[in-house]
């Protein structure tokens, strides 16, 4: 059987990995057993949260499929006041969950850089620094990057949305604000100045094909990151990109193909974290289930004060947006038990991958 003699392999090829993307059913199957096989042998049966704190929807850029685009005039916008992350934070360390990830529209003045620095100078003195703090705010200076790292963040996380230059500006406006080695070389800075860093891409975006996926695989292999975000693309009615809704697969193509795309990369990148995306759980009710079955070992429930949470959606219909965090803290411990697996509170949860790296 090619797909179980594929699975037997060390490494993986191009070639390998479209016919594993291409994998239905029993096959299918196969491979998501073996990519929890590999997760659980390396890494264990854990979960790791993040703390999710949507820090503000203000964004200079226009990506053509985010629902938050600086161009969208439905949206209310709004910005938490540094007192409210910190209290999302000190509610993150009191739930235990160990870290937390602040999120946000794009900006770069000097006051964004400025606040997000004290914040990150707030949060460290919770409870001697306990709280890891992962950053996921676009693209900035080098500068600002070793700012911010030297203030106390230790991860970020900066999509690709696809490593593949053409698809990338048809995702995405063609202009100074918009540009793919921009991107590249903000990923690049991170990773000199010593992030864990993380990348992602949409899984299942019009114009998009199972070897411009393949390659995306191959591009966080090359890069050598430590996590990775995957989830499946969902169009916003906001969005230019919506007119092109009738070209994407179905729900549920999206849905197997973003959970073989995270089976593939634990195969491919055994020790690195992966994140269970609310995308997953926004069109599947047991999607962030699945991922994790899939070889996701990361979940981030969402701290962000209920009243903003309707005004931050990337994609329509987010799911657990109603959410109380007390009522998300005790959900996501059943369901992870009932799939075999442990949250392990009060830790970072860095990757194996690169606190291995850099031993």
């Amino acid at each position: 059987m090619r797909t179980q003699e594929i699975l037997n392999k060390e490494y993986l090829e191009k070639n390998d990995i479209v016919a594993l993307l291409s994998t239905q059913e029993d096959e299918m199957k196969l491979l998501i057993n073996k990519a929890l096989k590999v997760k659980l042998a390396r890494l264990d049966n854990y979960v790791h949260l993040r703390g999710l704190i949507e820090l503000s929807n203000i964004c200079r850029k226009s990506c053509l499929y985010c629902g938050v685009r600086s161009d969208n005039p439905n949206v209310e916008r709004y910005t938490l006041s540094e007192d409210e992350v910190v209290e999302c934070a000190r509610l993150a360390h009191q739930l235990g969950y160990g870290s937390v990830a602040i999120q946000s529209g794009e900006r770069s003045d000097k006051e964004f850089v400025d606040k997000i620095t004290r914040i990150l100078h707030r949060i460290k003195q919770i409870d001697n620094g306990s709280l890891g703090i992962t950053l996921s705010l676009g693209e900035q200076s080098e500068e600002v990057y070793r700012r911010w790292f030297e203030a106390g963040a230790h991860r970020y996380l900066l999509r690709i949305e696809s490593s593949n230059e053409e698809l990338y500006y048809k995702i995405h406006p063609q202009n100074e604000r918009h540009d793919f080695h921009k991107r590249l070389d903000c990923i690049d800075a991170l990773l000199s100045i010593g992030y864990q860093t993380g990348t992602g891409v949409m899984v299942g975006l019009p114009f998009q094909t199972l070897e411009i996926l393949a390659d995306d695989l191959i591009f966080f292999r090359e890069k050598d990151v430590a996590m990775v975000g995957m989830g499946p693309f969902i169009p916003h009615p906001d969005t230019p990109l919506y007119a092109y809704a009738d070209q994407i697969p179905s729900v549920k193509e999206r849905m197997n193909l973003t959970l073989k795309m995270i089976a593939v990369l634990r195969l491919m990148m055994p020790e690195i974290n992966m994140v269970a995306a609310t995308a997953n759980q926004t069109i599947d009710p047991m999607g962030r289930e699945k991922a994790i079955m899939a070889g996701a070992n990361v979940i981030m429930p969402n701290l962000t004060p209920n009243k903003y949470r309707e005004d931050y959606l990337i994609y329509p219909d987010k799911a657990c947006v109603s959410d109380k965090p007390e009522e998300c803290f005790s959900c996501l411990d059943i369901r992870m038990k009932a799939i075999g697996h442990e949250i392990l509170y009060n830790a970072w949860g860095d990757s194996v991958a690169f606190t291995k790296k850099t031993k």
